[in-house]
């Protein structure tokens, strides 16, 4: 086999300003993570039911609107939808510690900015996924990811620290203030970017559900793209099954402070920060599809420590499987994605990411209300064990496909199945 030359590292000197603005915001994001089921189960007094209804809203818009953002998204300028979203997040999340600092918030305010900060995440990481390609090139997609990926894990580490020890010092809606200052600079710092990469324009004719019906194809009629949506999904619902109940488990049942929660969540950003920062050359010594199928095999060993969660050692015992589990979550995130923009054509791009996106965080909004009902009527260990069992079986959709033995990124391909022009 002919060898691929090394491409350079150096990434265009745009990217850092774009790097800057999705770590920030992330990195408010993180905080907000923590905080804002603690503002549920602290200032609100809500249950395993309430919360796990909160995290289903944040994530819900992926299933009633996922699809077609992406054909919305294919026909406006990437920067200033996330530019915008930006800004409306900023006003939303923004508006809890106001609410709080008057004594009028309610849990149907927060279950608003849950739904309303989703809807303008999903245009948002739609945007960002479909923006990047055209701003550094294919060429450089995995490192662009990896370190993507490496500040997120960053931002788990720290952004969830913080938000556990900050809810701990002071209270824990006003923490949220800080999601919405980091939407703010996002939004500045977007603007400051200049790059002429303007979306592709509509083809004459065509209209948003036959080009949804495209983007759907192009995912579950591609043997490779397919496992991948499957395993993404499955991965999903299992560590929203997991992190939905944690709050309940840490502050309700094992009587623990905030920053325990905060830390616990952390080690987890360890992990996939690991898996970040050793995607790329696992990917160059053992293939891209071997590496993703023998993570998830350490990870299915590995979500059996979280349900043994406990005040003493199992603590302990639970926090490094979770480590493990995010670790190849990290892995996932670099390898996976770079091998959906790789394989995508430039006109699909943005219908192929809020296909994933649909598939992917609709997961995470189902895994919130069963969470939710689940540890409503048969407690929150349960819902750690039913997770453990989900993670056990994710990474047969990897080892069972052609992805199995693939070690490069491959070239970008054309649908299986190609909609008609429409006569009508």
């Amino acid at each position: 086999m002919i060898e691929k030359p090394a491409v350079p590292d150096r990434l265009p000197g745009q990217f850092r300003s774009f790097f800057a603005a999705i770590a920030g915001s992330d990195f408010g994001t993180q905080i907000s993570f923590v905080a804002l089921p603690l503002t549920a189960v602290l200032a609100l007094g809500a249950g395993a039911a309430e919360v796990g209804a909160l995290t289903a809203l944040t994530t819900a818009a992926f299933l009633l609107i996922g699809l077609p953002a992406g054909a919305w998204v294919d026909r406006l300028p990437r920067r200033a939808v996330m530019i915008t979203t930006d800004v409306v997040r900023a006003v939303l999340y923004g508006s809890v510690p106001v609410a709080w600092l008057l004594g009028a918030l309610t849990m149907p305010q927060l279950y608003a900015v849950a739904l309303l900060g989703g809807v303008a995440t999903v245009f948002s990481e739609v945007a960002a996924q479909t923006f990047l390609p055209e701003l550094v090139g294919r060429d450089h997609l995995v490192p662009a990811n990896a370190r993507l990926m490496g500040a997120r894990g960053v931002n788990q580490i720290i952004g969830r620290s913080a938000g556990g020890f900050l809810a701990s010092a002071f209270a824990a809606p006003v923490v949220i203030a800080l999601d919405a200052l980091s939407y703010a600079c996002s939004a500045v710092v977007l603007w400051r970017i200049r790059v002429a990469a303007p979306a592709a324009p509509a083809r004459p004719g065509s209209r948003v559900w036959p080009d949804v019906r495209d983007g759907l194809h192009h995912v579950l009629g591609n043997r490779v793209l397919r496992p991948l949506a499957i395993e993404g999904a499955l991965t999903n619902f299992a560590t929203t099954l997991t992190i939905t109940v944690l709050p309940v488990v840490f502050v309700r049942e094992l009587r623990l402070d905030e920053w325990v929660l905060g830390v616990f969540l952390a080690v987890g950003g360890c992990g996939a920060l690991a898996g970040a920062v050793c995607a790329r050359a696992l990917a160059a010594r053992f293939g891209y599809g071997r590496v993703l199928w023998i993570a998830g095999v350490a990870a299915s060993c590995a979500g059996c420590a979280v349900p043994l969660l406990s005040s003493g050692s199992g603590l302990w015992f639970a926090a490094a499987g979770w480590a493990v589990l995010t670790t190849k979550t990290g892995i996932g995130n670099v390898l996976a994605v770079s091998l959906r923009q790789s394989i995508t054509p430039d006109h699909l791009m943005g219908r192929m990411n809020a296909t994933f996106r649909f598939l992917l965080t609709g997961a995470l909004a189902v895994g919130g209300v069963l969470a939710g009902a689940l540890g409503g009527s048969a407690g929150a260990r349960a819902v750690l064990w039913v997770s453990a069992g989900v993670f056990a079986v994710t990474w047969l959709a990897v080892f069972l496909s052609p992805l199995r033995s693939l070690r490069e990124l491959p070239e970008a391909q054309e649908p299986t199945v190609t909609r008609v022009a429409a006569t009508r």
